[in-house]
């Protein structure tokens, strides 16, 4: 008699709203305590999730030191190494920065860091609005695999995953759906 082939995938809770809010909320002293003048920081969130979370970050800033940080919308859509590659042309938002970035940090947000070429078009991107002191990078979830040389600042959760598995970071305000963080097993 033949088995029946079981579901080759399965979404694996890795993290809930609190898990999330509280990774969130580290990752706001971390950069209060990695950089002396917080009011020369701007929270460049990457759409759409990473927007989301830059604004979470800048409000836990704001309740611990009181002061307001900016935030900014950073497209990579037209920075990527791989548009021509792509079957259909990437959805582009408006980027958004407070200007000027001269004597700034600029911090990348994003959900999910993986192969680091996102990050590498987010910088592409923000140097075209200008230079800034420094350029950061904090990420919810830090999966691996970097195919270029680029390590986050800021990790929400480290979480070391197979190439084939897929990560999924669902936020209220951009899926309509609670805060969780999900790894799908490709099998």
């Amino acid at each position: 008699m033949k088995q029946e082939k079981q579901n080759s995938s399965a979404a694996v809770p890795i993290m809930d709203a609190e898990a999330i809010r509280r990774a969130l909320r580290r990752i706001a002293h971390e950069i209060i305590e990695g950089n002396p003048a917080p009011d020369k920081v701007v929270l460049a969130g990457i759409p759409s999730r990473g927007v989301e979370i830059a604004q979470r970050v800048a409000a836990f800033i704001r309740e611990i030191e009181e002061i307001d940080i900016e935030t900014g919308i950073i497209d990579v859509a037209m920075h990527r190494d791989d548009v021509g590659m792509r079957p259909e042309l990437p959805v582009v938002h408006a980027s958004k920065l407070p200007a000027p970035l001269e004597e700034r940090t600029v911090i990348i947000v994003d959900d999910v860091l993986f192969t680091g070429r996102t990050a590498r078009a987010a910088m592409d991107a923000i140097n075209s609005f200008g230079r800034p002191t420094r350029i950061q990078l904090a990420v919810l979830i830090d999966r691996g695999h970097r195919e270029l040389p680029i390590r986050p600042d800021y990790v929400g959760k480290n979480l070391p995953t197979a190439t084939r598995q897929q990560i999924q970071v669902r936020l209220q305000e951009t899926d309509n759906e609670a805060d969780a963080v999900w790894l799908e097993r490709q099998g």
